[in-house]
């Protein structure tokens, strides 16, 4: 009864009963509470009341001339779900009870006469259950509103976040074609250096856009990742970078010669380039490579002295390209060798220089995917038979001893090739003789 006092609200109660004094003790025993009444003698004039005002409850007499009590409160409830009922009754009237309960919704019947307090208790009672049932819905109302809400700030939010992921995606995206894009713009940098080494070393000594074709090649035939390809490649573009501060005469010379007059000069320079290359992040790799380039596979190479499976796979593929290529060149050895003898050098050094593993695969890869002009394609290699008069030697021919015979530059005649011809039967092998394309015909 107090929370109703306490709270400062009015509710507004409507009295029905066609008889004016029970109307009258109804009034009297309502006074002095917090609601504001509504008097009527039937249900017609009921119901128009009930369309003029917001009434919170209604206490209706059962029988009434008309329109009884449950018929009116049926019509309430009808309207108005909201509005508390309560019948008023002087007779056990089961049936009557049974439809006010369950068309007219009452919150409870009370018999004549009544008791004033247990009357009074039971509006409060009421009013108090309205009053929690409109919270409650207020309260379902509000978070329905706030559910509706947060499912839109929800949606808004995914569609913004998948907006953005979509962004931030084509950001990636356009980060990692940008930055492959620098990789592969790192590769062919190193390659445009390698050309400028290059120009310090004479033309038969330029190796290195050869030894990249060669690893080229390798890596194509063995199906190497694009990234292992690049590190690959851009090793093989830089692999002798560390050779730039040599003499030139060092860089004009083989390395079976250096390493017994420059011993300490040329197993420096796999490190130096390493050294120089340190500094670019997207050579990281590349530059170890390099560095153990010329680690033999029995442990006896340099800088490191590393041997078999600890040496890196790119660096045991560029000693064999490097080789491959620089043994044509007379860069390893004191003469010049063919490709038919640079297979037969690897293969006699396989599980010493060279991983065994890798020597066939090699060899294979460079008869079947590299041209015979990969070296230069202004030099031919003639058998001593097909020599003619008036031909340039390219490249200084040496006997299978080692011993010089003819020097780069010379121009060969009818009884130079007639000795040449009596000098390799003697010799017991066949000459291989490096001779100007264009005097070829």
């Amino acid at each position: 009864m107090n929370s109703l006092a306490e709270s400062g609200k009015r509710y507004t109660v409507m009295l029905v009963d066609d008889e004016e004094n029970i109307l009258n003790s109804l009034r009297r025993v309502l006074r002095g509470q917090p609601y504001d009444l509504l008097l009527a003698t039937n249900g017609t004039q009921a119901l128009g009341l009930f369309e003029l005002h917001r009434i919170d409850l209604i206490i209706s007499d059962a029988r009434m001339p008309g329109m009884d009590g449950p018929t009116l409160l049926s019509e309430v409830y009808h309207r108005d779900p909201d509005c508390m009922n309560i019948l008023l009754t002087g007779y056990a009237d089961v049936s009557m009870i049974t439809k006010a309960i369950n068309e007219g919704h009452i919150f409870r019947y009370i018999s004549k006469p009544w008791n004033d307090e247990e009357l009074v208790i039971t509006l409060h009672q009421a009013l108090e259950f309205q009053a929690v049932r409109r919270d409650r819905d207020a309260l379902l109302k509000l978070a329905n509103e706030q559910n509706n809400k947060l499912r839109d700030l929800n949606d808004g939010l995914e569609r913004r976040v998948a907006a953005r992921t979509s962004e931030l995606q084509q950001t990636a995206d356009m980060l990692d074609l940008a930055y492959d894009e620098l990789r592969r713009n790192y590769v062919t940098s190193t390659e445009v250096f390698s050309l400028l080494i290059n120009q310090r070393l004479p033309r038969l000594r330029q190796t290195n856009q050869r030894v990249i074709e060669v690893v080229r090649a390798y890596c194509a035939a063995s199906a190497l990742s694009d990234t292992d390809t690049r590190d690959l490649t851009m090793a093989a573009a830089l692999y002798n970078i560390g050779k730039l501060g040599w003499s030139d005469v060092m860089l004009a010379g083989c390395a079976d010669l250096l390493l017994r007059t420059e011993t300490e000069a040329f197993k420096t320079y796999p490190g130096k380039s390493e050294a120089l290359l340190m500094a670019l992040e997207p050579l990281h790799d590349a530059m170890h490579i390099i560095r153990h380039h010329q680690e033999h596979w029995d442990g006896r190479g340099f800088p490191d002295r590393l041997s078999g499976q600890s040496i890196p796979l790119g660096a045991r593929v560029l000693k064999l390209a490097v080789d491959f290529v620089e043994l044509q060149c007379g860069l390893v050895l004191e003469r010049y060798l063919t490709r038919d003898e640079v297979f037969v050098y690897l293969r006699q050094h396989k599980s010493t220089y060279y991983d065994p593993a890798l020597i066939e695969f090699f060899i294979q890869v460079c008869t079947c995917h590299l041209p015979e002009s990969l070296l230069d394609p202004s030099v031919k290699v003639l058998d001593v038979r097909r020599l003619k008069p008036g031909m340039v030697l390219d490249r200084n021919l040496s006997a299978s001893n080692g011993l010089l015979l003819l020097n780069e530059g010379k121009i060969l005649t009818a009884l130079l090739i007639e000795k040449l011809t009596a000098f390799e039967a003697v010799d017991g092998g066949r000459f291989s003789v490096f001779i100007r394309a264009a005097e070829v015909q």
